[in-house]
């Protein structure tokens, strides 16, 4: 029990040397009012911060303050205030690499604030966690919440991640502001095929696939992580948009044809292969570009996929957390199975 209090303790005075940090950023007389924790995160803790102006209820963020502390906020009319998020790297392999993930993200938020693609405005960093309990950035909270049920605005919402992924994609970069380039999150020697499976010659001819060199491609912005549970949603039916797109920390520059895979993958896994098949039309028909050679095209399509064996498992947790409880091991090892079958097929 006294390990339970000591444990309490530290968590209370880290966070208060946190909250401090916070604060220490807000405009004059800005107070933390409260905190709310947020689900769907797998790589770090997502926390709301609602910000008290001390204007009193209805007044909303303080007009007069400055620009960088007061763009981009969620005005809340009840209660004269705002909210913020706070982002913190607590896993060791995380928080041992935050200062490069956190530094990136803060970079591309600032590169991203000009408009162009809905994105959070950055009010603070410590990404090496100097002042914080755990590495951090706070940013403004963006409206709208992650779509990832198995409802009749599936198509919709595809056709939108589409629109939306080919308006990352033509983002104009000058060079000197351009991100890292791309790496793989796989390798054939690497690539885990599952031991119980009943098609080993589906994963041979996937890992022989992507034993080649790297294909030619033309670079562009990318996301990198661009799949649904990292992109924001308002309305339902006709009325649905995308109202933000969040976790930039693996921003890279690379083929867009990367970040198609990406989205594939996980809707395949989400909702069945034809929705992972039918990701790059919409993508194209959205004003989207990839390679010609459908040989370079299945080479991106299964190192992206290739990466989740070799069962999926990983991407599950947050989703379940949303909702799909039906997203079991073995669903999600067939779907992702059967995902490299139909690409094999359709490409090779």
């Amino acid at each position: 029990m006294n390990g339970d209090r000591d444990r309490d303790r530290d968590r209370d005075r880290d966070w208060a040397a946190t909250l401090r940090w916070v604060e220490r950023g807000l405009p004059p007389g800005h107070r933390v009012r409260a905190v709310t924790e947020l689900r769907g995160g797998w790589t770090s803790r997502m926390r709301r911060l609602d910000i008290d102006t001390g204007n009193g209820p209805g007044a909303g963020p303080d007009p007069d303050t400055d620009a960088g502390a007061g763009a981009g906020v969620a005005a809340d009319a009840a209660s004269g205030g705002y909210a913020l998020v706070l982002r913190s790297f607590v896993k060791p392999f995380y928080r041992r690499h935050a200062p490069a993930l956190l530094t990136r993200e803060a970079g591309v938020l600032r590169l991203l604030a000009d408009g162009g693609v809905p994105a959070a405005r950055l009010h603070a960093l410590d990404a090496a966690g100097e002042f914080c309990d755990h590495p951090s950035l706070v940013m403004s909270l963006l409206p709208g919440g992650v779509r990832v049920a198995q409802d009749g605005d599936v198509e919709r919402r595809a056709a939108l991640l589409a629109g939306q992924l080919a308006g990352v994609h033509a983002l104009a970069v000058a060079p000197r502001s351009r991100p890292r380039a791309f790496e793989a999150w796989t390798a054939p020697e690497r690539v885990r095929v599952p031991e119980a499976t009943a098609r080993p010659g589906v994963w041979r001819r996937a890992v022989e696939v992507i034993r080649r060199e790297v294909p030619a491609h033309r670079p562009c912005f990318l996301h990198r992580d661009f799949h649904p549970g990292n992109v924001l949603f308002t309305g339902q039916g006709a009325d649905l948009a995308v109202s933000g797109v969040v976790d930039w920390v693996e921003t890279s520059w690379g083929p867009a044809d990367l970040d198609v895979a990406h989205c594939s993958t996980a809707l395949a896994l989400l909702h069945g292969v034809d929705a992972g098949l039918g990701f790059a039309p919409r993508y194209l028909a959205a004003g989207g570009t990839l390679e010609a050679d459908p040989g370079a095209h299945l080479y991106w399509r299964l190192l992206d996929a290739l990466a989740f064996a070799p069962d999926a498992e990983k991407v599950a947790v947050p989703w379940r957390e949303l909702g799909r409880t039906d997203l079991t091991p073995a669903l999600l090892g067939r779907r992702l199975e059967d995902y490299l079958e139909a690409l094999l097929d359709q490409y090779a």
